[in-house]
Order: C-alpha cells, then structure tokens, then sequence
C-alpha cells in the first residue's frame, strides 16, 4: 500500500475518533490538539524509523517516552487515556507500511473499539464518585447506607480515602449502580 494512502487512512481515522466519538461525548476542547498532535507526530516518526534502519525497540521506546511525557503534564481520565493512547497508536500503524490491507483494518478496529467501549449506553446505570461528605463517617455500614439514600443507588465498592475528625468530614472515592428511576436523568 502506498505511504500517501496509509496517511489518508490515518487522517481519516483520527478524523472520525476526535470529531465524531470524542468530542461530541466529552467535549474537552483542548484535548483535541493533543490528540492531533500526537497521531501527526507519531505517523512522522513511524515513517521515519520505518525508512531508517533502526531496531522496532527503538521505536517502541519512542512510543513510551511520548506516553510518559503526556501523561505527567495533566491529570487525564481513563477514556481520555484511552483516547491518548489510540491516537498515538493510530499514527504508529499509519506510518508502518506493511503492504496489505492490515493497517487499515487494525485503525477500523481501534475505532469499533473506541466506539463500543465507550458508547454512553454501555452500563449507563454505573457511576464512580469521589465525594467530600460533612460528617466523619467511622461506621461503614451507617456510610453504605447514607451514600445510597444520597446516590439513590446500590453501592458496589466504596473506599474510604481520608476521614477528618476534626474538621468533621470524609472523602470516599464509591461506585454505585443507580436505580433505574433515576438512570434516564445521568
């Protein structure tokens, strides 16, 4: 496959991701010149390692190093990870060139992936919370409790993060399935 086709694939590919799944479900603006710039920044780099003779560990730790850098400048969701992570993959396959069809279909499967795994009915009943409550909860039964009166929802796992006597408050980071009255509102 020629290299100006496998750029359209990626163009098209990162096209799709930012601005027909990312954007429109989370709406963070500024990550999309990061997203941008990281998949044109990785597909120079593939083309260029691809053409060098330098070993794919070389590559690879590239691939890492980007990866770090990234994510130590801002605290990032996991779906903005994910995202992060299929831009930078999205340029690493489009600047290989294998000389089949393989890369286009792994970019079609990154975006079916993205799609289904973060598509906003997929267990749209679940939520994760971290919530600073006014009370210093040391009973965790009398906490489940509360917290499901509050969430209207089962608790799944709660972890207590920090409790303050003092200053009479607790942070508990808690996942919970709302009931299902109260789904179609989240």
């Amino acid at each position: 496959m020629s290299d100006g086709l496998l750029v359209l694939f990626d163009a098209v590919a990162v096209l799709i991701m930012v601005f027909c799944l990312y954007f429109p479900r989370h709406g963070r603006k500024d990550m999309i010149i990061a997203l941008f710039a990281i998949n044109i920044g990785v597909l120079g780099v593939s083309f260029t390692l691809a053409d060098a003779a330098v070993s794919a560990g070389l590559g690879l730790g590239l691939f890492g190093v980007l990866s770090i850098i990234r994510l130590r400048s801002s605290e990032l969701g996991q779906q903005e990870i994910a995202y992060y992570f299929s831009s930078l993959a999205l340029g690493l396959i489009g600047g290989v060139n294998v000389d089949s069809w393989i890369s286009p279909v792994l970019m079609g499967v990154i975006l079916i992936a993205i799609f289904i795994g973060d598509h906003p009915q997929l267990f749209a009943r679940s939520g994760n919370q971290v919530m600073r409550l006014d009370t210093a909860y040391t009973n965790e039964t009398q906490l489940r409790s509360d917290l499901e009166t509050m969430l209207n929802g089962k608790i799944r796992r709660l972890q207590v993060r920090r409790v303050d006597l003092v200053n009479n408050s607790t942070v508990v980071d808690v996942r919970f399935t709302r009931n299902p009255e109260t789904s179609q509102d989240a």
